[in-house]
């Protein structure tokens, strides 16, 4: 790990974890997609079972909910100037760990198959591809294609086994 300090976001720091995903989004425009969805909204943040941020300010976060009875991380976001420090690293290990803590076997995530920062990252760290997706899974990929995600590059459904 790389020694951030990850800890439960306050309901405060909420709207700076929206500027931090546009920050991150900002990225894809760097390789030429884009342009992404709008990030979560504050009380998309809100309504999550947990946020999780690195920094004080946040330069980072985890947004995780529930699928199938499973943790699910729906977003994980790094501000670019802090990109390839370790952070996004820390705050999926304590997602996996806050999981863990509560209960869940597993925690899926969808995310752009190839992308390096994407795919490959979390498949470096124990994700593996679902081949078989719930109905929660098969929902949200469903949502992701009316976003016009998948016009932007293959996705794919990861589970890792906690």
């Amino acid at each position: 790990m790389g020694g951030h300090r990850v800890r439960v976001g306050r309901v405060t720091e909420l709207p700076l974890l929206v500027e931090v995903e546009l920050a991150a989004d900002r990225v894809f425009d760097a390789i030429g997609m884009g342009p992404l969805p709008p990030p979560g909204s504050v009380e998309e943040l809100a309504a999550a079972s947990c946020v999780l941020v690195a920094g004080d300010p946040p330069v980072g976060f985890a947004r995780l909910g529930v699928v199938d009875g499973q943790a699910h991380l729906e977003q994980l976001s790094v501000h670019p100037d802090h990109a390839g420090q370790g952070v996004g690293s820390d705050l999926l290990e304590a997602s996996c760990e806050w999981a863990a803590r509560a209960g869940h076997r597993a925690v899926t995530l969808t995310t752009f198959a190839d992308i390096v920062w994407n795919g490959p990252f979390y498949a470096r760290r124990g994700f593996l591809p679902v081949t078989e997706l719930s109905d929660g899974l098969r929902e949200i990929r469903a949502h992701e294609a009316a976003l016009g995600l998948d016009e932007l590059g293959p996705r794919i459904a990861m589970r890792r086994v906690l």
